[in-house]
């Protein structure tokens, strides 16, 4: 019985413990049922809106905002150009922005500023006459035209193009001055994309506009008031057309800069320097992410990447001498002007460069023009420093040097060879010959042919190279392949060759090909028949001076970061190498004797260049006198059918002799009619001389000032110094 009980007590135990678990159990599921009811009342009801909105995003967009261009500087650190801030007024449209709202914000911002409208084309005009005229624009079409329209069997550009076409210039020029400026703007506004801010005007914004649209932004939906940038260069017009422009992509661009995540409402470099080097100069752009719901309002905006001005170059140029060599070229050409009876002379051009590395010291072109402006005609001096790389002409004599080289390659002579300079007489062709020999057989070396500059010597070399055989009064075999062979000569100096400069454009020269009659491959030889660019020249005698290299010129010598203070550099990210094109196969002692002649040719007795004795340095170099042809500007409307003979004058040269730091070449085309002595002057000396002085002038002045004639590394900053390498 007891056992019984015991029992009955411990059953009785363990049902109340397994209640008490349940209990506890129901308990812990309704608390939980509480917390999940309460939970999605807090979701439902509290942030139930919100939610609702994170579920009606759909689009999300991110924005390019464009940051400033890198600047430029000289290869003294002194700035060339610079970014300039200017006031500016933005226009941004939305998905949902319709082209009514977008009128009406034109029409409201075109009482408060004054737009250029001479973007506003004809076709604008009349679609801006249709929309203000609907009425009168129907009435233009016929009722058997409408009804086509209606059925379906005219398509709605051939209708708008009916409108067109009839809408008359009577009814145009009834389209006020302010409404251009509206039609302008609305044509800025469209050109933009959505949620991507268009420049509507940031050109001479003033400040009474800048104010007045700030103040009334409340009504105008998507207007702004920021601040934008401009090029602006600290020499004015000094080295300008080599810098190149920026401005608006153009339309044959758009695709290929979309393509490269442009906008197109983007400024881009369009010409040379800041073409060349636009992905360096562009810069990195701010992001904006842009989060926008079903109805395309704009719900939220993240920057993404806040951007960074572009990188800066550094110049190999030196400024302070373009600006002085600018001077000079240009002085003499108007000197020369004004002298009278130089009808065909328009332009000359200098180019200085550092042998050994190819970096352009200074390039200039200036170029005559007479201006008319419907009054009067003025006459003005502009920029032609492109044309130091973009235009060709015979340089005459100066091209000796590598004629004698080349004959070395072929072995027709070497070092010291002598040969008869003498009057060539070809059958059916005029004599040829050397300005000082009028019928006698002279003989000279290499190095005396040079110094004298004697044509003979190199005719003799040409009939060589072509294994023809002369014979006085006698006609002489001449073959194609004879110019072929000259060309790919010269060619290793530069002549006839792109040169490998940095900048787009460059103009390779003529090469006549149809044209091989007796005579002309000794014309090659005395550099009148092909022509060539100053910059080749500079290029060609560079080669001689360091020893047989030749080097690409380059304009630009380094790329640096931006830099934290406005006009300082910043750290260094990239050195421009010299870069070697090839090397001339020749022998050192080969070279060596051409620069010997050259030496004769400014300092013999007989040289031809003898103005660079006693200036304060020895240089060497070799002149030249080409009698050519004119086919110049003024061919077409004054010498068509009948061109006039006339001069052009060349040198090329470099200094010291010893030990060339610098190498250059002058070319002034036309200077004078060919046979009128009277008008003969030396340009070419008169240029190289001056250049030569101004440069030592500058060089030893940086000396006396910095202990040293140091480039850009004694302007760098702090900054720069301390985490560039």
């Amino acid at each position: 019985m007891k056992k019984d009980a015991t029992r009955s007590k411990e059953k009785k135990a363990k049902k109340t413990h397994v209640s008490s678990r349940m209990n506890v159990l129901f308990f812990a599921v309704f608390l939980l049922f509480s917390l999940l009811i309460l939970r999605l009342g807090v979701l439902q009801i509290v942030n139930g809106e919100n939610y609702v909105r994170e579920l009606e995003r759909t689009e999300e967009v991110v924005v390019n905002t464009s940051v400033p261009r890198g600047k430029i500087f000289d290869r003294y650190g002194n700035i060339v150009v610079d970014n300039q801030p200017v006031n500016a007024i933005t226009y941004t449209k939305t998905q949902q922005t319709k082209q009514e709202e977008m009128l009406m914000v034109a029409e409201r911002l075109a009482g408060f500023i004054e737009v250029d409208t001479k973007k506003v084309t004809d076709r604008d005009k009349q679609d801006f006459w249709i929309r203000e005229n609907e009425s009168a624009a129907e009435e233009k079409l016929t009722a058997d035209e409408k009804a086509q329209f209606e059925a379906g069997d005219m398509e709605q550009a051939q209708y708008d193009k009916l409108i067109r076409d009839r809408i008359t210039d009577e009814e145009l020029k009834s389209i006020t001055g302010q409404d251009l400026e509206e039609l302008a703007i609305y044509i800025e506004m469209q050109a933009g994309y959505n949620l991507s801010p268009q420049i509507i005007k940031n050109e001479k914004v003033t400040d009474e506009e800048f104010a007045v649209v700030s103040e009334h932004l409340d009504s105008l939906p998507g207007v702004n008031t920021t601040v934008d940038w401009n090029r602006q260069y600290a020499y004015g017009d000094v080295f300008r057309s080599a810098l190149g422009s920026v401005r608006s992509i153009p339309e044959d661009k758009i695709e290929y800069y979309l393509s490269r995540d442009y906008s197109r409402n983007d400024r881009v470099g369009t010409s040379y320097l800041e073409l060349q080097y636009e992905d360096i100069l562009q810069g990195q752009k701010s992001k904006v992410k842009t989060l926008t719901d079903k109805a395309g309002n704009v719900v939220d905006s993240q920057l993404v990447h806040e951007g960074e001005r572009g990188k800066d170059l550094v110049l190999s140029v030196d400024m302070e001498l373009q600006k002085e060599v600018e001077k000079i070229v240009e002085d003499e050409l108007w000197r020369l002007k004004q002298s009278g009876g130089r009808n065909l002379l328009d332009r000359a051009f200098v180019v200085m460069m550092d042998p050994h590395t190819g970096e352009v010291l200074s390039m200039v072109g200036k170029q005559y023009v007479e201006e008319d402006n419907g009054k009067s005609i003025t006459p003005v001096i502009q920029d032609y420093n492109i044309g130091t790389f973009t235009s060709a002409y015979e340089a005459g004599s100066s091209v000796k040097g590598a004629t004698v080289l080349s004959a070395y390659q072929e072995g027709i002579i070497t070092p010291g060879s002598t040969l008869y300079d003498e009057v060539i007489r070809i059958k059916g062709s005029p004599p040829k010959k050397s300005y000082f020999n009028y019928g006698s057989a002279i003989p000279l070396t290499d190095t005396k042919a040079l110094e004298k500059s004697s044509n003979g010597y190199m005719f003799k070399i040409a009939i060589a190279m072509a294994n023809a055989k002369y014979t006085p009064d006698q006609p002489i075999d001449i073959p194609q392949s004879a110019f072929t062979k000259m060309r790919n000569y010269f060619g290793q100096f530069g002549l006839g060759s792109e040169t490998g400069i940095d900048l787009p454009g460059e103009n390779t020269g003529y090469q006549a090909n149809n044209d091989y009659g007796p005579g002309k491959l000794l014309d090659l030889s005395i550099g009148q028949f092909d022509t060539y660019t100053t910059m080749q020249m500079a290029q060609y005698v560079s080669t001689i001076a360091n020893g047989g290299n030749r080097i690409a010129p380059k304009i630009v010598k380094q790329i640096r970061e931006p830099s934290k203070s406005n006009d300082t550099l910043g750290p260094l990210l990239q050195e421009m190498q010299p870069e070697i094109l090839n090397k001339l196969d020749n022998t050192e002692a080969e070279i060596a004797q051409v620069q010997r002649g050259f030496f004769g040719s400014f300092n013999g007795a007989e040289g031809t260049g003898r103005d660079f004795i006693g200036n304060g340095y020895v240089a060497a170099g070799k002149t030249g006198t080409a009698e050519v042809v004119y086919f110049g500007p003024k061919y077409q409307d004054q010498y068509l059918g009948n061109p006039p003979e006339t001069i052009n004058s060349t040198l090329v040269g470099y200094a010291p002799a010893e030990d060339p730091e610098v190498a250059f070449a002058v070319l002034v085309p036309w200077v004078y009619p060919n046979g009128d002595e009277s008008l003969r002057v030396d340009v070419n000396e008169n240029l190289g001389t001056a250049v030569l002085e101004k440069y030592f002038e500058l060089r030893e002045k940086r000396i006396d000032e910095n202990g040293a004639d140091e480039d850009v590394e004694v302007n760098v900053s702090e900054e720069g110094a301390e985490e560039g390498n």
